[in-house]
């Protein structure tokens, strides 16, 4: 197994409770270093386990999509810097973007611009208000969080050749809506299997569901490690 793959490799804990997402993290081990914590799981005690994962020597992606007022935005952000996370997002709006990377200015978060969400498609972005496709309101977008001086964005694999000649080779590419082949899509419409996302320039994957809910959730992360393996190897 690559530990390059280990690395990029995200778990999400997309889980109702701090005690299941605990008994995931034993299944997985070693093997796995790199966990997401989500709204579903910060309202259930999140927090205090995503401080847990650090000391316990795991990184942290933080996935709270932040939105709000700078002053707002970057209190917030100097707080997250303290708890030491590796990762947090904010939804990619040049302001907020501006104000987050002013305050984690000199640590080691990585700040991500959420550009548009994977469960959205071109009518849902439509109905949000957007003149833009979904692919064109990504390209905006990460063309923006570059701008701002971003660690990185977040977007669907399907925009991620795209992205990356926009981003450039240093900055963060990190894709949600990775579904192995043979799996089913649930919630999400933009999707892309491991392997193609990594060739596709992503940096990181998010997985949930496909190994958090697996009948062996340390046989399906070794699977989808060993893919991204062979397609960084490629």
């Amino acid at each position: 197994m690559s530990m390059y793959a280990r690395d990029r490799l995200i778990v999400g804990l997309d889980l109702p409770t701090v005690a299941e997402s605990e008994k995931i993290v034993a299944k997985l081990g070693e093997d796995v270093v790199f966990y997401k914590i989500g709204y579903q799981l910060v309202f259930a005690g999140g927090l205090e386990f995503a401080r847990d994962l650090v000391a316990a020597g795991k990184r942290v992606f933080l996935d709270m999509k932040l939105l709000d007022i700078d002053n707002t935005v970057a209190k917030g952000v100097e707080n997250i810097v303290k708890m030491g996370m590796s990762m947090l997002t904010l939804h990619a709006y040049p302001k907020a973007m501006k104000a987050a990377v002013e305050a984690a200015k000199g640590s080691d978060l990585c700040l991500l611009g959420v550009t548009v969400l994977t469960s959205m498609d071109q009518q849902d972005v439509i109905d949000a208000g957007y003149e833009y496709d979904p692919h064109m309101l990504v390209l905006r977008r990460a063309e923006q969080a570059r701008a701002a001086g971003m660690g990185g964005i977040v977007c669907s694999a399907e925009e991620a050749v795209s992205v990356r000649r926009i981003i450039g080779a240093d900055m963060a590419l990190v894709t949600p809506g990775i579904r192995p082949a043979g799996t089913e899509k649930g919630d999400q419409k933009r999707v892309m299997t491991p392997g193609d996302a990594i060739r596709a320039g992503s940096s990181h994957l998010v997985v949930g569901r496909p190994i958090v809910k697996a009948a062996d959730p340390l046989a399906a992360s070794r699977a989808i490690l060993a893919e991204m393996a062979d397609a960084l190897s490629g």
